[in-house]
């Protein structure tokens, strides 16, 4: 198979262990170049994966065996990112928040219209074996129809104090609240309408100087009347916590695990597991199984499993949600202009 030549923009974390698993992990993917706007950390991650570096995306453009992005710099940068890389002819995979703004989000999916370029966004809970697996049998009608969604996401650690610059990165809702959102729409198969947000600060205090916040709750309600409640916490201290649940009118579905491996220890003084310290550790093989269906399909030419209209609506979901958030009062969520493409999102995955 051919390899699809791709760079990646922005390596911190993130940015750098899709660059480390396309220089090595995914098949028909060849890792070309990284760029970052600090030159210095660019160098870094190219110098240890043996790959070009970049500090200007423009230059990055040019370069003729570049045929794909994987766009991974803060929020606020995803919009101009990608209306290059469209106008270049260059596919893309963008992180989530596919933006920061609904307005924005609709910009992104007409630049990638226009050009006729592939979008996948990072919405990685798709790729993760247990939910897929619980994606299937909702659609098989195994939990007959959907009643109540409900989510937890709590981080051990929150992010540097630089990390809730919200003008850059969005709020708690846009950056960890976003998966809960794209995984409420998946596996329920219909669209959030309404949402009532709320959210403290108690476990650091601080990030109210940056009108961010370390902790939210936000209820939901679906087209069909179903309802919802998703948790974000960014210290909970104890581990990586991410569960799921869909309870449905025959049955419900629990998805998710503190444990990183099965082991139990049993003795005098109590039981115990081990914990999931890390995002990307829990996730560490649908980060690779996302880029491998962007790599194959996007050479293929064929649907990206998570589409732009799908990120767009995570935004919108969250955009409403800082809204409610901040006004105390349920809102809309903005609906997308593109309903055939929110038609195709609500049918099971193909591949």
């Amino acid at each position: 198979m051919k390899e699809l030549g791709i760079a990646v923009i922005g390596v911190g974390e993130m940015g750098s262990c899709h660059a480390e698993n396309l220089r090595s992990q995914i098949p028909g993917a060849r890792l070309v170049a990284v760029a970052d706007v600090n030159l210095e950390r660019a160098e870094s991650v190219a110098q240890r994966l043996n790959v070009d570096s970049y500090d200007k995306v423009e230059a990055l453009m040019e370069r003729q065996d570049l045929e794909a992005v994987v766009i991974s710099s803060p929020p606020k940068f995803h919009l101009p990112a990608i209306q290059m890389a469209a106008a270049s002819g260059k596919h893309i995979f963008c992180e989530k928040p596919l933006t920061l703004g609904v307005d924005e989000a609709d910009a992104a999916l007409e630049a990638v219209r226009k050009a006729g370029v592939f979008l996948q966004v990072g919405h990685m809970r798709r790729y993760d074996p247990p939910y897929v697996e619980a994606r299937k049998r909702i659609e098989a009608g195994e939990i007959g129809q959907v009643v109540i969604f409900k989510s937890i996401g709590r981080d051990q650690e929150s992010s540097p104090l630089a990390a809730s610059q919200t003008a850059m990165n969005g709020t708690l809702f846009q950056d960890s609240s976003s998966h809960d959102f794209d995984s409420a729409r998946w596996l329920s198969g219909e669209e959030v309408v309404e949402v009532h947000a709320y959210s403290a600060s108690l476990a650091m205090p601080e990030m109210k100087n940056f009108a961010a916040f370390d902790s939210g709750v936000i209820n939901l309600r679906f087209a069909s009347g179903a309802i919802g409640n998703i948790e974000s916490f960014m210290h909970a201290q104890y581990g990586y916590d991410i569960r799921t649940e869909v309870v449905g009118t025959k049955g419900t579905f629990q998805i998710g695990y503190l444990k990183q491996t099965a082991l139990v220890s049993l003795t005098r003084a109590g039981s115990s597991h081990d914990l999931v310290a890390h995002w990307l550790a829990r996730f560490a093989d649908a980060y690779r199984r996302e880029l491998a269906d962007f790599a194959q399909t996007a050479g293929k030419g064929g649907n990206p499993r998570v589409t732009g209209t799908d990120g767009r609506q995570a935004v919108a979901i969250a955009v409403a949600a800082v809204q409610s958030q901040q006004e105390g009062r349920p809102v809309q969520v903005q609906p997308s202009r593109n309903k055939q493409a929110d038609l195709r999102q609500n049918k099971p995955p193909q591949h």
